[in-house]
């Protein structure tokens, strides 16, 4: 079983920067990828980017430009630099993980708050 520990969120005035980190550890296995999704209030959970192990990047439309997601293979770990938030970035994000075959696992969340 993979164990997700996600750390860095928190409050942020718009247009500040915040940066989410991601240890994986347990039963892991060989990672396909990593990333980070996130759920705002009455709405569904969302891709926000991932990363493959060779360092394929994916983004979300709504955040390409403005966030970078980062791996440390060695650490197992997967970064979010956050930068020029807005109010709509607002959600609980969670880090995500597959690994082979194709085992998907979650953290617990952190929240991200965006407001003056």
């Amino acid at each position: 079983q993979v164990q997700l520990v996600e750390s860095g969120g928190g409050l942020v005035q718009p247009g500040g920067s915040l940066r989410l980190s991601c240890a994986a550890s347990g039963r892991i296995g060989v990672i396909n990828a990593m990333g980070w999704y996130r759920q705002a209030p009455g709405k569904e959970r969302e891709l926000v980017a991932t990363i493959t192990t060779g360092g394929s990047t994916n983004y979300a439309d709504s955040v390409n430009g403005r966030f970078t997601i980062s791996r440390d293979n060695a650490k197992n770990t997967v970064y979010l630099q956050m930068d020029s938030l807005k109010p709509e970035d607002t959600a609980v994000y969670y880090c995500w993980i597959n690994v082979w075959p194709a085992t998907q696992s979650w953290g617990q969340g952190t929240q991200v708050t965006v407001s003056s």
